[in-house]
């Protein structure tokens, strides 16, 4: 479900990209933005958008793998070295993984289980930091542009000794390439943080939805494994 959303989602940007491509938008923001740091916002925006879509298409398996998970829980009461060997079988599941290391611990232990819920949760979220880091780098991008673009506006008015009307047309031309900078690259830059936090958030809220499941199984399904604990 989670991939088939950002499908969804990455159509309309492909389609809106191609609207503003036909409008020439794109082309009048490399023109009026000399730095081409509005380039850039847009080349970090749309690779972090597709790793997006493998990160949502990698949750979208492990989900997978949890109701198949699921299923082998729900019957008679299974054998721990069976379901262990099971388990084992599918090493790219984290949640096989998961429920494999705990019923590995015996049932004397296998409730102390908060480094293993902590490694679960670090698989899940921890590629997520960075990608929350490079969604911050947009809007900051977004301002640095700001400050160049009325760094230029400032820097062309203080060369001035005096204002010629011979002048005013290289001025005005200046001011506008100035002025032109820093508001194309903070709106690109707040749109872009806007819909790549959109995704991001999306995403941290189908791995919390992946690791309290798993918590839930090995909670529920693991106490029918060792009934004696």
């Amino acid at each position: 479900m989670l991939l088939v959303v950002w499908l969804a989602f990455f159509g309309l940007l492909v389609f809106a990209s191609w609207l503003l491509w036909q409008l020439g938008v794109w082309q009048m923001l490399v023109a009026a933005d000399p730095t081409l740091l509005t380039v850039v916002i847009l080349v970090i925006f749309t690779a972090a958008t597709l790793w997006v879509g493998r990160r949502s298409h990698l949750l979208s398996r492990q989900h997978a793998w949890l109701a198949e998970a699921r299923g082998l829980l729900a019957g008679p009461p299974p054998n721990a070295a069976a379901l262990l060997a099971t388990l084992s079988t599918q090493p790219q599941s984290w949640v096989h993984g998961y429920l494999a290391d705990l019923i590995a611990k015996g049932p004397a232990h296998w409730r102390g289980n908060g480094q293993l819920t902590d490694l679960l949760a670090e698989k899940a979220h921890g590629a997520h930091e960075t990608a929350w880091w490079f969604n911050a780098a947009l809007l900051k991008l977004g301002l640095l542009g700001k400050v160049i673009g009325f760094s230029i506006m400032a820097l062309s008015l203080g060369s001035l000794d005096s204002i010629e009307a011979t002048q005013t047309a290289t001025l005005l031309k200046t001011l506008t390439a100035g002025l032109g900078t820093a508001l194309l690259t903070t709106m690109t830059g707040l749109v872009g943080n806007i819909l790549l936090g959109l995704q991001l958030s999306r995403l941290d809220r189908v791995a919390d939805g992946l690791v309290a499941d798993a918590l839930e199984l090995a909670e529920n399904g693991l106490a029918r494994v060792f009934p004696a604990e």
